[in-house]
């Protein structure tokens, strides 16, 4: 895994464009694992569970996590799976932000 969990979680306040291009593409491959790039606009992951409740566990420590850094993103639970799906709402696209987020849920799982 790539450092980008130990980076600071910084929220994007608007203003910038989303990410594109290079930029996009080495942040993603520095993410380094599951997380897909969805059209350019968000990043997507499904992470695998035992059973229902190690699923609902994770998602109560990603939750921690969201509030913490004030980051949220959405969060589909269901019998052994929690599918994350994150963006940054104020530029509507990618933010490093949303890379360095993606990081620290992978140390969550």
């Amino acid at each position: 895994m790539s450092d980008l969990a130990s980076r600071e979680c910084i929220p994007c306040k608007g203003g910038v464009p989303p990410l594109a291009g290079d930029d996009l593409r080495e942040l993603h491959e520095q993410l380094g694992n599951d997380w897909q790039v969805v059209d350019g606009h968000h990043l997507v992951k499904e992470f695998g569970f035992g059973n229902f409740r190690e699923a609902l566990d994770f998602t109560v420590r990603v939750g921690a996590l969201a509030e913490e850094v004030n980051h949220h993103p959405e969060i589909c639970v269901t019998w052994g799976r929690a599918t994350i799906t994150l963006w940054t709402h104020k530029i509507d696209g990618l933010s490093e932000a949303d890379f360095v987020w993606a990081a620290k849920a992978d140390r969550l799982a």
